[in-house]
């Protein structure tokens, strides 16, 4: 085997570079939609070859904080954050964690009572005629007693989306998306075949009822009460689960 030293250092060399330019970004001496200097004029501020600013691009590009644009005027640039792709990784991570019993059932159900409160108080307050189209247009998906459990879950899912997305508020739908995206669906797979869909699809008509007449009062309790009914559904699922367990085995 031929150990081939000049690529590890290069690949050395090339993410403190990267590191040094993330830090530029992060502290803003590099600003969103600006432009990098070109490959040479880093390589000689940086000292180092060109293929190694290249290998330092590479590695910024994949962590989706610069984008190339052909042309005479393009170039290297910082990129927008991307919120959805953001809250994506950091939901990935939430469902591990969910799946692996990080979190039990009253932690998962005190955070979304807690989150989920101030989206409906923000909703009443922000929303627009779109977002009760959108909860409505679920709630009717949700009644539909033909649907299979996984699409009744899906809505499920989209239903407290449009409710987030009701708020109005970028910095408490990035947060709220780890919360939707990893926490409901992680329930909904074990407690689906003890609970009611149309007692679930009653709840989501009081939130968006409530949320139409901004009443805040109201589209909390609704809120409360579906999870209570959540977390009862929850116990009585593991129950069953635990007495299966338990019997004899024919």
């Amino acid at each position: 085997m031929t150990l081939k030293f000049d690529e590890v250092v290069r690949a050395g060399i090339a993410k403190q570079v990267a590191e040094n330019i993330k830090s530029a970004i992060m502290d803003g001496r590099l600003k969103i939609d600006e432009r990098l200097p070109t490959e040479e004029d880093l390589a000689r501020s940086f000292g180092i070859s060109r293929p190694t600013v290249r290998e330092a691009l590479k590695r910024l590009a994949a962590q989706n904080l610069i984008h190339s644009r052909r042309g005479p005027l393009g170039g290297n640039f910082v990129k927008r954050p991307d919120p959805e792709g953001l809250s994506k990784a950091i939901t990935a991570a939430a469902t591990l964690l969910v799946g692996i019993g990080a979190f039990d059932i009253d932690e998962i159900i005190t955070a979304r009572l807690e989150t989920e409160t101030i989206c409906c108080r923000l909703a009443c307050h922000n929303h627009c005629e779109a977002d009760l189209e959108a909860m409505a247009t679920e709630i009717e998906i949700q009644r539909d007693e033909t649907i299979s459990d996984e699409d009744f879950c899906a809505s499920d899912v989209r239903f407290h989306r449009a409710l987030v997305d009701s708020t109005c508020n970028g910095p408490l739908k990035l947060m709220m998306y780890t919360v939707i995206e990893s926490f409901i669906p992680i329930t909904n797979m074990i407690v689906f075949r003890v609970r009611e869909r149309r007692k679930v699809a009653g709840f989501h008509r009081q939130i968006m009822d409530a949320v139409t007449k901004r009443d805040t009062d109201s589209a909390t309790k609704a809120l409360t009460d579906l999870l209570a009914y959540v977390r009862n559904s929850y116990a009585t699922a593991m129950d069953a689960r635990d007495k299966m367990k338990a019997s004899p085995q024919t």
